[in-house]
């Protein structure tokens, strides 16, 4: 077992050591066909080139760029009339044309950016000039606020001591004028406090057509009298009320307590009616079960009679009996 297992660690080893041999052969093959293959593009390349090959002038992408065109001008001696190269409306000086064309239109934007630069100057100074005006202008306008001003609070000071003088004025007419008031509102409540309107006098109520009749603008209420006999009036309607009040509801129970026998004895009636029909109702329980044992006797007797060959004459007639 040792030696068996010292050769295949042998044989292991050898072939570890073939397959590393194997790759590094294969590696360098591949190396050497890289190196062949580059060798063959750089020698195609420096030494077989396309333009150098002898058909190449049939196969020549560039051959276009490279030939001579048509025409060259309008004086090409090639352009005949059958080689249809010229043609009326043809713009040959187109390129010049167009480089004349940017040229005068770079000048045209250099100009109008000339002239947007001076206008933006001249923008700037007559924004200036304006800025220099209207700080001249508030000027003056303080200026002329400013004696406004002065003269406002002159006049103020004046119409001041004016209102003054007048209200003084004023609040002495005003005190006068309500010590007069005060002295002929004095007058005029002794008059009427000494007069027959405030003193409700009973009097001055009495008409020249009687002493039953009064004067309805003059007349200050009824006499003690007349509102005893209005009281002893109301008294007495009072009690009338309370006596009709009374009857009603001494009516009101009567009729309460009629109502209540009525449904009193409506209830016994019912009950007893029920109790009636209950009654009833256990009576013809009973017979139903009567007459369901008979019929049940009577099956039965019936089968008896199939089996034993009676007839079923007597035992009708039996039956019969017992109905009976």
């Amino acid at each position: 077992e040792a030696a068996e297992k010292a050769r295949n660690e042998e044989l292991a080893n050898e072939i570890k050591q073939n397959d590393k041999i194997m790759c590094m052969l294969e590696e360098r093959q591949k190396y050497d066909i890289r190196n062949i293959n580059k060798a063959f593009s750089d020698f195609q390349k420096n030494f077989q080139k396309p333009d150098t090959r002898r058909e190449f002038d049939l196969s020549d992408p560039q051959a276009l760029k490279k030939d001579r065109p048509a025409r060259l001008s309008d004086n090409d001696p090639r352009c005949t009339v059958s080689g249809l190269q010229k043609f009326m409306g043809e713009d040959l000086n187109y390129s010049l044309r167009m480089k004349f064309q940017k040229e005068q239109l770079r000048e045209w934007s250099l100009q109008q950016q000339r002239d947007w630069k001076n206008a933006l100057a001249d923008k700037k100074f007559l924004d200036d000039l304006h800025d220099k005006n209207r700080i001249e202008l508030d000027r003056k306008t303080m200026e002329q606020q400013q004696t406004e001003e002065e003269t406002r609070r002159a006049v103020c000071a004046v119409t001041k001591e004016f209102n003054r003088s007048q209200a003084a004025e004023l609040a002495e007419r005003k005190k006068l004028e309500k010590h007069q008031k005060m002295k002929d509102d004095m007058d005029e409540i002794s008059s009427l406090l000494q007069g027959d309107l405030l003193s409700e006098n009973p009097e001055q109520a009495i008409s020249s057509f009687g002493r039953h009749r009064v004067i309805t603008d003059r007349w200050k209420g009824m006499n003690q009298d007349q509102l005893m006999a209005i009281c002893s009036s109301q008294q007495q309607q009072v009690l009338e009320k309370l006596r009709l009040k009374e009857e009603e509801r001494r009516r009101d129970a009567e009729w309460d307590r009629r109502s209540i026998q009525a449904a009193r004895a409506q209830l016994i009636l019912g009950r007893h009616q029920q109790r009636q029909s209950r009654e009833r109702c256990r009576a013809l329980d009973s017979i139903n079960a009567e007459l369901s044992q008979e019929q049940k006797s009577k099956n039965i007797y019936l089968k008896e009679e199939e089996y034993s060959n009676v007839p079923t004459s007597q035992y009708f007639a039996q039956f019969n009996t017992t109905s009976r």
